[in-house]
């Protein structure tokens, strides 16, 4: 079948990946299992973005592809009780709830909608599945398909619609990712807000870089594995940021790194005179900088991809002219 499909099963089916017990902190780590400092600029953006709308009497905080529950647990532990008291939170996810999550989080598959408040997708829209092209012998893009053994062989040519997404996004390479069911998602996931700022994290590319030969890659127990989708093994591919930023809305670029720094996220380390005075609180201060330091490498974490798009709302003041990365653009409405 084409990768599309094959994804959708291997991932979310009744025997998918992310329906194991474990879930995704299992298999690898990402910026929210990597330090509670993440959490922490999370809550920080959310009480900015409850300044930026007037600090309305109910403000959300959405978190897709939530796995267990990680970062909403810990952006509501970090926030003052004065705005905690005001936030409904959602985890959006397909897995079942986790035990322990506090009470307050509403869980389910669907994004909900008419909110005003903050919406998170931190490595979610790289697990959304897609379709995978190659040119024949004489040119015309392909559908590839893919065995459960991982195994391909190009299938039908394009339809018009991920022909024209091709043209306009990816026109060369050896292997395009076809990025339309990303943008359907994203474009969808914005659209629960009446009013708020909707952020998605992830690994990214854009025009001016795209991947020659495609990014599609399996993780399992922490490695690279190949990408088979039998359900053993997350499958995933790098997102096309640009041309998922729903139009008609205001888009900032930045990269993890600088939107960290903004929000008062640094891996710098504690002045040594701290060592002799107070030596348990150098040592905390020591693990939180290399904490910091491992969420805003620029070869690593810090090179992940932010696109914020504020609804009907100013930008928050951190990200406020924040460089955007080489080749991106800022987009206005």
């Amino acid at each position: 079948m084409r990768w599309r499909p094959a994804m959708e099963e291997a991932l979310y089916g009744a025997d998918g990946f992310y329906r194991g017990p474990e879930g995704p902190a299992g298999h690898f780590r990402t910026s929210v299992h990597a330090s509670p400092l993440f959490a922490g600029a999370v809550a920080r953006l959310l009480a900015e973005t409850d300044e930026a709308l007037g600090r309305p009497d109910t403000l959300a905080l959405v978190d897709m592809g939530a796995g267990r529950g990680e970062l909403v647990t810990g952006v509501l532990a970090a926030l003052d009780p004065e705005l905690a008291a005001r936030v409904r939170p959602y985890a959006v996810e397909l897995a079942a709830r986790p035990a322990g999550l506090p009470p307050s989080v509403v869980w389910t598959d669907t994004p909900p909608t008419g909110l005003t408040g903050l919406l998170f997708a931190n490595e979610w829209l790289d697990n959304v599945p897609l379709d995978v092209a190659e040119p024949d012998e004489d040119g015309v893009l392909r559908y590839v398909e893919v065995g459960p053994d991982g195994e391909e062989r190009l299938g039908d040519p394009l339809d018009t619609a991920d022909a024209a997404w091709a043209a306009r996004w990816w026109p060369d390479g050896d292997r395009i990712e076809l990025g339309r069911t990303r943008d359907e998602a994203w474009a969808s996931a914005v659209a629960a807000l009446d009013r708020g700022l909707a952020v998605a994290v992830d690994y990214a590319h854009t025009a001016a870089d795209r991947p020659p030969f495609g990014t599609l890659a399996g993780f399992r127990g922490g490695r690279e594995v190949r990408p088979v989708p039998d359900g053993s093994c997350d499958v995933t591919a790098h997102v096309a940021l640009d041309s998922a930023a729903a139009p008609a809305v205001h888009s900032l670029w930045t990269t993890q790194r600088a939107a960290l720094h903004a929000l008062g996220v640094h891996g710098g380390r504690p002045p040594l005179a701290l060592a002799s005075t107070d030596p348990a609180g150098y040592l905390r201060a020591l693990g939180g900088a290399g904490e910091a330091a491992e969420l805003t490498d620029p070869g690593g974490l810090g090179g992940f991809g932010w696109l914020a798009q504020a609804v009907r709302m100013p930008v928050p003041r951190s990200l406020e002219g924040l460089p955007a990365p080489e080749g991106w653009q800022t987009l206005l409405p």
